[in-house]
C-alpha cells in the first residue's frame, strides 16, 4: 500500500521511500524513513494535500509525494 491510500485516522509503518533526487531527499529529511510510524490525520476537500503525523510533528504532503512512500498498515 502507498501512503496516499492510507485512510484518515489509520497508522502505517514506512517500508520504503521512492522518488528521485531532491524529491526523495526532501521526504527523507522530513523524517519519513523506513520503520517510521505515520498517521493520516485528514485531507483537504479534493483529497490533497493530506495532513500527516509522524515523529511528533504534523505536516502536509501532496498526493504525488505520498504515492512515493510504500507502507504496511498497522
Amino acid at each position: 500500500m502507498t501512503l496516499d491510500r492510507l485512510p484518515n485516522g489509520s497508522t502505517g509503518i514506512i517500508n520504503s521511500v521512492g522518488g528521485h533526487g531532491s524529491q526523495r531527499l526532501r521526504l527523507l529529511e522530513l523524517g519519513l524513513t523506513p520503520g517510521t510510524r505515520v498517521t493520516a490525520v485528514r485531507r483537504a476537500p479534493f483529497g490533497e494535500p493530506m495532513q500527516l503525523f509522524a515523529r511528533g510533528c504534523c505536516f502536509t504532503l501532496r498526493r504525488a509525494q505520498a504515492e512515493q512512500i510504500k507502507l504496511e498498515a498497522v
